[in-house]
């Protein structure tokens, strides 16, 4: 069991070390002039994604179920925080400000995630991922209609923008369609900091799954995946250790919701459609499911590699389908799993007769 242990927390803190090593490599590359404008504008959205595709993967990969209403989380996350910095912007400083809207925005994500989790994870399959994807395009549309202010005599909510007046002085912040805009002019100070920000979240969500996944809930979780009838058998709450598992995803895709909300100097409902849901989905399962270091690669290389290639034109997406194909193969293909398990073990066989010389 102790081998186990710290078998487990070397993982870990290799997964770690990888996100630190990237950050210096790119500090160093910006700091000698040799980033790119292009690979600038990059980096927090590639945090973005790679905080989505983790947290999905708690759900896809380790609770054994389907979801495709990630999108709608990273929605519900992104607009709540949005509302509360431009609703707070007199009142607090960019800093703790910026940090309230993170756990707000979790913590709204986390509340949908309970209230779209108790009736749904009832389901399973299919079933499951046709009703989040429904769940992903409700949360879409209802945002889509909503207008909401403040003036002098508090919040106004309203459906339609005829209906929506607000006294002299007020402010509005929700604009239906057109979605809230100035939301990253509120944190100039702060803008340039949100690389750094973005890979401490980053952090902060494999320690929150890392630790979940090696917990006794995260085992708990593990064995409804693999057999829900074994696990009831031995008092297992099924629907309760799946609850979990969605309410914590929900809560970091809301996260994620909220760094991209705040890059951004205009936040539109449409961009969270069931496309963002399913390349996310596609993040998961190229990086392997259940493997929390390769969804973080693939997210970041599927994601930087269509931006870099756009250089060549109409080859650019035929590279990219290749590199899909390729990712897939060597993930998923018999003979390239086995060859990798061969490689593993000559490695850690090559190590001991080293240690042992």
């Amino acid at each position: 069991m102790k081998t186990k242990m710290n078998k487990t927390t070397k993982n870990n803190f290799v997964t770690y070390g990888i996100v630190i090593l990237l950050f210096v490599i790119v500090q160093t590359l910006s700091a000698t002039g040799n980033l790119s404008r292009l690979l600038t504008g990059l980096l927090v959205p590639l945090c973005v994604y790679t905080i989505a595709a983790v947290s999905l993967n708690l759900v896809v990969g380790f609770s054994g179920e389907l979801s495709l209403g990630h999108a709608g989380f990273m929605c519900v996350g992104a607009y709540s925080s949005a509302l509360f910095s431009h609703m707070t912007a007199d009142a607090l400083p960019s800093v703790p400000r910026f940090i309230l809207a993170i756990l707000v925005g979790a913590v709204v994500a986390g509340i949908f995630g309970i209230l779209i989790g108790i009736p749904v994870l009832r389901l399973r399959g299919d079933y499951l991922a046709i009703v989040t994807l429904a769940f992903g395009e409700i949360i879409k549309n209802l945002i889509n209609i909503l207008y909401v202010g403040v003036d002098a005599n508090g919040i106004h909510v309203a459906t339609t923008s005829a209906g929506f007046k607000l006294a002299a002085g007020g402010k509005k912040i929700m604009k239906g369609a057109l979605g809230i805009s100035g939301t990253s002019a509120l944190y100039k100070d702060i803008k340039g900091q949100f690389f750094l920000i973005g890979v401490i979240l980053v952090l902060l969500t494999l320690f929150i799954v890392q630790n979940l996944v090696n917990s006794r809930s995260g085992r708990a979780i593990m064995s409804t995946r693999d057999n829900r009838i074994a696990a009831e058998s031995v008092g297992i709450n099924v629907t309760k250790y799946k609850l979990l598992a969605f309410t914590v995803s929900a809560a970091l895709a809301g996260v994620a919701g909220v760094l991209y909300a705040h890059n951004l100097s205009m936040l539109k409902v449409s961009v969270f459609d069931y496309n963002m849901s399913i390349l996310i989905l596609v993040y998961v399962v190229l990086g392997g499911i259940g493997n929390l270091r390769g969804s973080m690669i693939a997210a970041i290389i599927l994601y930087a590699l269509p931006e870099l290639l756009r250089g060549f034109a109409n080859y650019r997406m035929l590279i990219y389908a290749i590199v899909l194909i390729v990712m897939m193969l060597f993930n998923w293909a018999p003979a390239a799993r086995n060859w990798r398990s061969r490689m593993v073990e000559k490695f850690k066989g090559g190590k001991m007769k080293k240690e042992a010389a």
